[in-house]
């Protein structure tokens, strides 16, 4: 007989895909909306405390794309194999503290500063993943005491 204390068996795989890919879909639709668009230009003109900033280059557009996709799968992965609340909370902040960094070395590098969906992919991929992580007993929580 079951305890019905005990948390659900949690996954690894499938879940890690799931809110990977609805982290990107929150971010393809934020984009269509053209919020991603606001979202950078209020970042750059915080980081260069200028109301109206020009830069001479910019990222494509494929690949801050890509850089979001495999942040949101790496992030929700990595976040449900990994054991301990502790450890998944310092990874996750870890990314979204790497990710605003971005935002001044571009600018720097005379880019405009598109981190406003890497940056929303890795905070909804991390609270989803955190909490279903909270909510189930996932395999590698064993490894620790």
């Amino acid at each position: 007989m079951k305890n019905p204390q005990s948390p659900p068996v949690g996954h690894v795989l499938v879940p890690a895909c799931a809110i990977g890919s609805l982290s990107i879909l929150l971010v393809v639709g934020l984009g269509l909306l053209g919020i991603l668009g606001r979202l950078d230009s209020i970042i750059s003109r915080i980081v260069v405390q200028d109301r109206f900033p020009s830069f001479p280059k910019s990222l494509p557009e494929w690949w801050v794309w890509l850089v979001t996709v495999l942040l949101a799968f790496a992030i929700s992965f990595s976040i449900l194999s990994v054991p301990a609340t502790w450890r998944r909370l310092v990874i996750w902040i870890t990314a979204l503290v790497l990710i605003a960094g971005w935002a001044p070395a571009l600018v720097l590098a005379a880019h405009a500063p598109a981190v406003a969906a890497p940056f929303i992919a890795v905070i909804w991929s991390g609270v989803c993943a955190v909490v279903y992580a909270g909510r189930h007993r996932m395999p590698v929580d064993g490894i620790l005491p």
